[in-house]
């Protein structure tokens, strides 16, 4: 499988993470990582921060495919709605840049990078400095975000081996 560009986003109402690797499916490396903290003006103009940086990430990096966690149920709904429009932000940026996005689960990111979709938050960040060789300590958010494209990477992976096999006939 030839090296793609993955942008992963963990979006937020405060900060959004976000996170590019190029990755075969099996070796992954670190392009960029960083986060878009958002000023404390009012939610739509925080909103159009989100939409310009990530705007700004997808013409300076050229990723070819995007993958975007999922709103998690929240025990607030109002930080719920404020997750999902900060998703719908990310998500606008990149599909007006015309890229396809793919959705993932907090369980399915934790499951595909750490093994067990049960990890906390150290156990991510540890396994994602591990899979791209960084030695540097990881803003939290934009640890996720790589979670996030190593996610979406190794579905990639799955994805492709599994178009391979000939359909089988019902038992």
């Amino acid at each position: 499988m030839s090296p793609i560009r993955i942008l992963g986003i963990d979006p937020g109402s405060r900060v959004t993470g976000f996170g590019v690797i190029d990755s075969d499916g099996v070796r992954s490396t670190l392009v960029e990582s960083g986060c878009i903290r958002l000023d404390d003006g009012d939610f739509s103009t925080r909103l159009g921060q989100i939409y310009a940086g990530l705007h700004g990430v997808l013409e300076r990096l050229g990723p070819a495919e995007v993958a975007v966690e999922q709103v998690f149920v929240a025990h607030n709904a109002q930080s719920a709605l404020k997750l999902g429009h900060a998703r719908g932000a990310a998500i606008c940026a990149a599909v007006m840049a015309g890229l396809p996005v793919y959705e993932y689960t907090p369980r399915e990111v934790k499951q595909a990078v750490v093994g067990t979709g049960g990890a906390d938050k150290t156990q991510v960040q540890h396994m994602v400095r591990r899979l791209l060789a960084i030695d540097a300590a990881l803003a939290a958010d934009a640890a996720d975000a790589l979670a996030v494209a190593l996610s979406h990477a190794h579905g990639r992976t799955a994805r492709a081996l599994l178009a391979r096999q000939p359909a089988r006939a019902g038992r």
